[in-house]
């Protein structure tokens, strides 16, 4: 009995023994009204402290699991789990299309993905050896002075006031009239991309978007029902020509746009283009989620304002903005910049899905802010950045035989190989040889890509960055030998 207990470092004793010996009568390897060793016998078959047991046998008294009859001992409740017939249920067969669907595009489940020891391509997080823990800790303990028993509990679906309030004076800095619009705190991108689709009720469940695009942003707009129509890419954003056509011929409820450090091409769109892209969509009625990706990373160049700058005082556009890729991925915290009533009606849905985001996250990342701390982090991580952004194009068009590069900042690069060449049959050459990238084809909304890849450079160090893109030209130049290029 109690043989294969066994003591795990760095976690306290009570608690271990505790809820070994609650698993222990839950499963019922404890008979009911089975009397159990006193605390002297089990600390010396446990080989622990006596006061531990006493502390463990009181607690789980006290819980109900266990009951003491004075003089006779300490004995098993009437906790355990009663045996019943069991029977088990093709849990697949019982999936929803939507669930169905999920799986198919998961791109973690059935695309090949970096293992420990490669080097990976595949990534575009930010490197966590950037991040300002020293900063982030302070900020945090000074929340937590002025108000923690608040962030400890429920919160606002909307958001933190505080934080509400620094988002709408950082949105004006880049040029947005914030005048009858407001701010709604979400999970970061997914769930705002999310809640907007699945909240509005416009008259063709039709969108239109880049080819490629943001494959989160394909995968949502497919589970909630969304046809999509990609337009094509130049070097300075989308195809106008080619969209204005496709509004001409198609009827569209939507339109989603990501102008500058677009994932995955990098690309940004021209000032002119915006402008033109705006007339487009007012023309056609059809409003516009802008996806404010990357904005920050800028190495080089003026300032680009967003759509949503560009659009002044209307409100046919939803602006959809996060720090996941520039400062800390795991304190989900995103945005939806938005029209009043609109914003009022999000706010609804999301309290109905998940009441509110982490009041406690929000809280710490706003003092964060309030510190004084996000200019000097961005300007530290925008020199590295810059410097391995700068790298990795070298290494591209030297060793990497190709028809396009993109990609001006943002933590990627974009190429299209030449004709013939499927990334993903070089991405399966590279994998046996621990280099891993992102096949393109995942970005593209009709099935077109096979001959691109996406190398995200972020969390690569210089030494793996250059010999990584070795790799990967080696790769390709030996599938163009292949096919007598």
């Amino acid at each position: 009995m109690f043989t294969d207990f066994k003591i795990t470092e760095g976690r306290p004793l009570t608690v271990q023994v505790k809820e070994y010996l609650k698993q222990w009568i839950t499963k019922g390897k404890g008979r009911v009204d089975q009397k159990l060793p006193s605390t002297r016998e089990l600390s010396t078959m446990l080989n622990i402290s006596r006061n531990t047991l006493v502390a463990v046998y009181t607690e789980l008294e006290e819980e109900g699991y266990i009951y003491t009859v004075r003089s006779k001992g300490t004995f098993v409740s009437k906790v355990g789990i009663a045996s019943v017939p069991s029977w088990h249920v093709d849990w697949q067969q019982h999936l929803s299309p939507v669930a169905q669907a999920a799986t198919d595009l998961d791109l973690m489940k059935r695309d090949l993905r970096g293992e420990k020891g490669m080097i990976n391509f595949a990534s575009i997080a930010p490197d966590e050896k950037l991040f300002d823990l020293a900063n982030v800790k302070r900020a945090f303990l000074d929340r937590m002075a002025i108000e923690g028993e608040i962030l400890l509990n429920y919160g606002y679906a909307k958001g933190y006031k505080p934080l509400i309030e620094y988002l709408t004076g950082y949105m004006e800095t880049k040029g947005v009239d914030m005048d009858g619009k407001d701010i709604l705190i979400t999970n970061g991108f997914t769930e705002a991309y999310d809640i907007i689709l699945s909240s509005l009720n416009v008259k063709e469940k039709h969108i239109l978007c880049e080819n490629p695009t943001h494959h989160t942003a394909i995968k949502i707009s497919r589970l909630q029902g969304y046809d999509i129509t990609g337009i094509g890419m130049e070097q300075d954003g989308i195809d106008i020509g080619e969209m204005e056509r496709a509004l001409t011929e198609n009827s569209f409820g939507l339109a989603f746009l990501t102008p500058s450090y677009h994932n995955p091409t990098g690309i940004v769109m021209s000032a002119e283009k915006r402008v033109e892209v705006l007339r487009l969509l007012a023309k056609h009625h059809i409003p516009l989620i802008e996806d404010g990706f990357n904005e920050e990373l800028r190495y080089s160049g003026s300032h680009m304002a967003p759509l949503a700058a560009f659009g002044g005082d209307g409100n046919s556009v939803i602006y959809l903005g996060s720090f996941s890729k520039i400062l800390f991925p795991g304190i989900r915290i995103g945005w939806i910049a938005a029209d009043r009533e609109l914003i009022d009606a999000l706010v609804s849905v999301k309290r109905a899905r998940n009441i509110h985001t982490s009041t406690l996250d929000q809280a710490v990342l706003y003092q964060y802010f309030h510190n004084g701390n996000f200019e000097k982090y961005l300007k530290r991580a925008k020199s590295e950045y810059k410097h391995k952004h700068e790298l990795a194009v070298e290494c591209c068009r030297k060793y990497i035989p190709h028809k396009r590069l993109t990609g001006t900042g943002g933590l990627h690069l974009f190429l299209e190989l030449q004709d013939g060449i499927r990334s993903r049959d070089v991405l399966r050459d590279c994998y046996e040889q621990g280099v891993v990238f992102t096949a393109g084809d995942v970005f593209y909304t009709d099935g077109q890509g096979e001959g691109t890849l996406r190398i995200g450079f972020s969390r690569v160090s210089d030494e793996d960055l250059v010999h990584g893109i070795q790799v990967i030209g080696k790769a390709v130049q030996r599938r163009l030998e292949e096919n007598g290029c």
